[in-house]
């Protein structure tokens, strides 16, 4: 039976000969691992390396599995794998709901059916009737919903989060922590986050690795 969940083999990423990252772990369905460690540690790069944008300058051997299918060598957009920036990264030359179309899987075919898809969306995440709103009209949360909306509406297998919280203010992270960590629950999304901030870790509930 194939097992289920992102599992990283062997990984060791180095820069100019110098060995940055080393992990072999295997993170289940629904579970979260932390990443903690320094800026400049190689959190992100190795979030770079599993969606497939690690940079030339570096060097990496391992394997990366997904759901057992090895996607070392997959293009970024075949990986099926989501991830979440601090910043928003809204277009702020399309609308809310635009920019939700632009993440929506393909698989949702026909004008209709990609609207009622994309306003089942804005109502999962407290924001019904905002599709034609401005992204700039929004509050720093709202935008945070609608990136990680569109991140999700691309049907990730796994999910990245790159310092996703980090510039929340406190009430504001503590909504999309929840939001995040109970939506990667309930859709059994194995869960890698790399974060500096103990609180996240504490939310997240999973093991913690510092690199």
């Amino acid at each position: 039976m194939a097992e289920r969940g992102l599992t990283l083999a062997n990984i060791c990423i180095a820069r100019g000969g110098s060995v940055l990252v080393e992990l072999d772990r295997h993170i289940a369905e629904g579970e979260v691992l932390t990443v903690m460690g320094p800026s400049g540690a190689g959190k992100s790069t190795l979030l770079s390396l599993i969606i497939g944008t690690l940079g030339r300058d570096f060097t990496a051997t391992g394997r990366i599995l997904l759901n057992s299918q090895d996607i070392t060598d997959l293009p970024p957009h075949a990986r099926r794998v989501g991830i979440l920036f601090q910043d928003d990264l809204l277009f702020p030359h399309l609308s809310v709901g635009e920019n939700l179309a632009f993440g929506l899987s393909p698989d949702v075919k026909g004008r209709a059916a990609r609207r009622t898809r994309i306003e089942t969306a804005l109502d999962e995440i407290g924001l019904t009737g905002f599709a034609d709103r401005d992204p700039m009209t929004l509050s720093g949360g709202q935008k945070a919903r609608v990136a990680l909306m569109r991140m999700l509406l691309s049907d990730p297998c796994a999910l990245l989060l790159d310092e996703a919280f980090s510039r929340l203010d406190t009430a504001r992270r503590d909504q999309i922590r929840a939001l995040v960590f109970d939506y990667a629950r309930k859709k059994g999304l194995p869960t890698l986050m790399v974060t500096h901030d103990m609180e996240d870790a504490r939310a997240a509930g999973g093991q913690v690795i510092e690199i």
